[in-house]
């Protein structure tokens, strides 16, 4: 298959000298974007090698694994964990829907970390074929840049060999972050969590992300103690406020214990456990002490300063809106660049590089409307702006519909636990510019449940919706499935409020 290829931003032309190169596309880092980035491209023609650390469900410096975090120590081990976790309260909750339970349940957490790894095998073993079917050399080793064309392979024996590319891709995702704290090496981060030999009886996490308030909800599930300290006064910084207040509310009646406006200032080893000190004098004994604070850019062992490939302050690769890093034929894409750190968004930019370099159709990654969910217990889910980016963005005023409700599933089981939804409309125009919801299902509702039969959509979900540019008024005018949770998205007629961009900001 003929290829085309952007040389110097501009397109080859059919019978230009080239120079030779080993491969048109060395990629470093076979996670999600990498081995789309790869499969894509050689589906156009393009030849190209792959390189990813040996596989282990526990990263570090020195190993990996095809799949990279997502697959195997990030989203899929999590959901394994978190459809566990929530086998204890359905068990509690399926008594009053005439189950006789046994008092006595026990929960094996070795058994289910047996089964979360041997899914992670399969998928990685999948990765790979994935990759081998489409073309792709694979090398097992730690691929590091050593020249604008040329990328050093360092094996597992040691040694090391040197290839040439036309164009070298960054995929190397990103690891999480220790704070500096005295005492942080008796602290785990989120990828040993998914491996720990033993269920924690007493948990305390720092940090108020995603990974912190998912993993104070398996832990809690399962049966532990948990208790979840972080900065602000609402956990998930950045989400809609009023949908954090949800979260917390949420899990505090599953019985998390919060710590707001809180942090840690001090590990220390004890007799039966870890001494957890907070900055508000609290001393907190517990088994395990998980920090999860963020993640920072896989860029230290990349050489890429002795190249001249531009990092930010936070070590990130600094690209243009292709995806292109300062040196011409050095690109990067996913978390390596700090951009949107979610996988679905490293899968885009993965394609919209293939696209643009070998696809002969320069293509940016589209970053609007696009969705996300916390997995905590019930999960949230949302696409578009939050009411105080709405307050912040959109000119004029925003209409507010919510509904809170007892989901019908709780009526029955005695749980007493709201489902919340929220859509944010501009008043000007009827577009809808955001949507929330804190629920049971709410991540596979916000994706793809409602069906909207006008003559701009056909099989429609709330964030294709958005996408779409979809009216308030087509909202309304869709049917919805009933009894179900997602019809309350198209039965909202009655705003609960109306906001302008002259509201005073809040500090949550």
């Amino acid at each position: 298959m003929a290829r085309k290829m952007l040389i110097d931003g501009e397109l080859s032309k059919p019978g230009e000298e080239e120079a030779h190169y080993d491969f048109d596309l060395f990629v470093i880092g076979a996670g999600s974007g990498g081995v789309r980035a790869s499969r894509f491209s050689a589906q156009y023609g393009a030849k190209v090698a792959i390189c990813e650390l040996p596989f282990d469900p526990i990263g570090s410096e020195v190993s990996g694994g095809v799949g990279g975090t997502c697959v195997l120590r990030g989203c899929v081990p999590k959901k394994i964990l978190v459809y566990g976790a929530a086998y204890g309260p359905e068990l509690e909750d399926a008594k009053n829907y005439g189950w006789e339970v046994n008092e006595n349940v026990n929960f094996n957490w070795k058994k289910l970390l047996h089964k979360k790894t041997e899914e992670i095998v399969r998928l990685n073993g999948i990765y790979k074929r994935l990759l081998s079917n489409a073309g792709v050399k694979l090398f097992e080793g730690e691929g590091r840049v050593v020249g604008p064309n040329e990328v050093e392979l360092i094996q597992l024996d040691g040694t090391k060999i040197s290839y040439s590319a036309k164009h070298i891709l960054i995929a190397t995702g990103s690891r999480a972050h220790r704070p500096d704290i005295p005492g942080q090496e008796l602290a785990i981060t989120s990828d040993e969590a998914l491996s720990l030999e033993e269920l924690p009886k007493r948990a305390v996490i720092l940090g108020g992300g995603y990974i912190a308030v998912e993993f104070a909800s398996i832990w809690r599930g399962m049966g532990s103690t948990v208790d979840l300290c972080f900065r602000k006064e609402l956990p998930l910084r950045g989400f809609d406020d009023e949908m954090r207040a949800v979260v917390a509310r949420n899990l505090e009646g599953r019985g998390i214990t919060m710590h707001p406006c809180t942090t840690l200032t001090k590990l220390e080893k004890a007799e039966g456990g870890i001494k957890v000190h907070t900055d508000h004098g609290e001393v907190i004994l517990a088994d395990v002490v998980l920090v999860a604070t963020g993640r920072l850019p896989n860029t230290k062992r990349l050489n890429l300063d002795a190249v001249g490939v531009e990092l930010d302050n936070m070590k990130a690769v600094k690209v243009d809106e292709y995806s292109r890093t300062n040196i011409p034929s050095i690109w990067a894409i996913g978390d390596v660049t700090n951009r949107m750190n979610l996988t679905p968004v490293a899968l885009m930019e993965g394609t919209c590089f293939a696209k643009t370099v070998f696809g002969g159709k320069p293509t940016k990654p589209d970053y609007s409307h696009i969705p996300c969910a916390v997995f905590c217990i019930p999960p949230l889910s949302v696409v578009g702006f939050s009411e105080e980016q709405a307050i912040e963005q959109i000119n004029g005023e925003v209409s507010v519909y919510t509904s809170s409700f007892n989901p019908m599933k709780n009526t029955i089981s005695g749980r007493t636990e709201k489902s919340v939804m929220k859509l944010l409309v501009d008043a000007q125009t009827d577009k809808v510019i955001g949507a929330s919801m804190c629920g049971p299902d709410a991540p596979e509702i916000m994706q793809a449940c409602i069906f909207c039969f006008t003559a701009a959509y056909d099989l429609l979900g709330i964030a294709v919706a958005l996408k779409c540019g979809a009216t308030k008024e087509q909202f309304d005018s869709t049917v919805g499935i009933h009894p179900s949770a997602a019809e309350e998205f198209v039965t909202m007629r009655s705003e609960s409020r109306r906001i302008s961009s002259n509201k005073p900001k809040t500090n949550l």
